[in-house]
């Protein structure tokens, strides 16, 4: 587990937004490592947070840099319930997560924005 930077990028929602935004990352060398997509917002994960700031800036986007955890856990039944469930236990919220499957798919990395996100590390930490 650990903090990271993830960037909320607002989105027009209409055809080929999110299109265009994944080309320009692409062709600047950027890779999405994460991604989820909402109604008019994206939030990634991304393999060079500074150039694909610059990049996104660049074009007009809105963005915003927000610290949440990246949590790999093991691709079974349970998994998620077990951390969801601890995290509540302790009156953390849960804001929203997304994730991403590993590549073999025995492992998946999710990334979770908290009410409390020292706090949550310590509890998730054991």
């Amino acid at each position: 587990m650990e903090r990271i930077t993830e960037i909320y990028v607002v989105l027009e929602n209409k055809p080929s937004v999110l299109g265009e935004m994944c080309t320009e990352l692409a062709e600047n060398g950027i890779n999405i490592e994460s991604i989820g997509v909402f109604h008019d917002a994206a939030k990634i994960y991304v393999s060079n947070l500074n150039k694909a700031v610059k990049v996104l800036e660049r074009l007009n986007y809105v963005t915003e840099l927000r610290d949440v955890l990246k949590v790999d856990l093991e691709n079974k039944p349970g998994a998620l319930a077990e951390i969801t469930t601890k995290l509540g236990d302790e009156g953390i919220n849960i804001e929203y997560c997304y994730g991403t499957l590993h590549r073999k798919g025995d492992s998946v990395s999710l990334i979770i924005d908290v009410s409390n996100i020292d706090r949550a590390m310590k509890v998730l930490q054991g």
